[in-house]
């Protein structure tokens, strides 16, 4: 059996997790990564997607995260996201206004860089809604 951490999911409208779990797979910026007790010492920033928990009780829940960042410690993982909800909370009407607002922040982004960072926020929220289309 594996070993249990603290585990919390923060974002700024409310503490959605503060529990003890056996494994959490975040949407880290360089790719999807599995925490576990005892991991390394380990800073990331979070891209737009969803987190799958593995509660201690054996239970596990998925939450849709948009951007922030994980701080993982051998003995717990604390996950500040710029907003989070669980799955069965998001609805197809939300996230499809998020994709409009990218879009059209895409089109009036004037600066290379800003841009770059906008179309990869769309690809990351229309992959999202894919993620989430399948269930």
């Amino acid at each position: 059996m594996a070993d249990n951490f603290n585990f919390e999911l923060v974002s700024p409208e409310r503490l959605l997790i503060s529990e003890k779990v056996s494994e959490v797979v975040i949407p880290a910026s360089e790719g999807e990564m599995t925490v576990m007790a005892h991991h390394a010492p380990t800073m990331t920033t979070i891209k737009p997607g969803v987190v799958s928990v593995k509660f201690a009780s054996g239970k596990a829940a998925k939450y849709v995260v948009f951007g922030g960042f994980a701080d993982v410690t051998p003995n717990g993982c604390t996950l500040l996201a710029e907003s989070a909800v669980p799955v069965d909370e998001l609805s197809r009407d939300t996230l499809n206004k998020r994709i409009e607002v990218a879009k059209t922040e895409l089109e009036s982004a004037e600066h290379h860089e800003h841009r770059t960072a906008l179309e990869q926020f769309l690809a990351e929220l229309t992959h999202l809604n894919n993620v989430v289309a399948r269930g």
